[in-house]
């Protein structure tokens, strides 16, 4: 798999977002869907709503996470120190067609609960502990939001707020508040496109208006490591 896409890290720096339509083959894309969707036909009823711990159910989206051609967009943003350490399956359909407020993502999921300086609030999200750690953590990460379904104005496309993440963390009401003021940006995407984001990015998406799939793998990267006993919940073990 190869990328025709040129990164451009200045661009993300002043954006906090990139868009790059032919990530990977589309042919690609539809073996990865149909994969994924077998490996999850016994757990998950027609890959309806979200899935976690992506990594473990089908390895072949770590496979892919860990390719040429991924790296190839990550590591001019983050370096090269860059692994991925979480992936999350989302899927909007009629039976599962829900609506993002601005947000910023701010926790992460790590093995287990360690309590450390700067790290907090905690919870637990489907039997994973997550936390929020301090902003230098966040600003060494970078999320590869991959479709696996052409996705246009009909389907919950993301909206963004460009150059938001340069804000900081924010108050979920501040979050709110910029978002309905500020003018946001929204995009098509085929099968096989990738949205390169900045954790801190303000970003939202409303239902579909015609939903029937619109798959995305969300894949997560960081090249730092947490303090401590603290550690990634799905990175690999070295």
């Amino acid at each position: 798999m190869t990328t025709t896409t040129t990164i451009e890290p200045d661009y993300m720096t002043v954006n906090g977002y990139l868009i790059v339509p032919d990530a990977i083959p589309t042919a690609d894309a539809i073996t990865l869907r149909d994969s994924i969707t077998l490996r999850l036909s016994g757990i998950a009823s027609d890959m309806s709503a979200n899935v976690r711990n992506l990594f473990d159910l089908a390895p072949e989206v770590r496979t892919l996470a860990e390719s040429p051609a991924l790296r190839s967009l990550v590591e001019p943003v983050i370096g090269a120190d860059a692994r991925p350490v979480r992936a999350i399956l989302f899927d909007k359909t009629p039976d599962s067609n829900w609506k993002v407020p601005w947000h910023q993502d701010l926790s992460i999921a790590v093995r287990s609960r360690v309590d450390t300086p700067g790290y907090g609030p905690w919870s637990v999200k489907a039997g994973v502990v997550h936390v929020q750690p301090p902003v230098e953590i966040l600003e060494r990460m970078v999320t590869l939001r991959l479709h696996l379904d052409d996705c246009g104005p009909d389907n919950g496309q993301v909206r963004v707020i460009a150059g938001s993440h340069r804000l900081g963390k924010l108050p979920a009401t501040e979050a709110s508040r910029i978002g309905l003021e500020s003018a946001s940006d929204t995009f098509d995407l085929p099968i096989g496109g990738i949205l390169m984001m900045r954790p801190l990015l303000l970003h939202a998406s409303s239902p579909s208006t015609a939903p029937s799939h619109r798959r995305i793998v969300h894949i997560e990267y960081a090249s730092r490591d947490l303090p401590g006993e603290l550690d990634w919940y799905e990175a690999k073990s070295a």
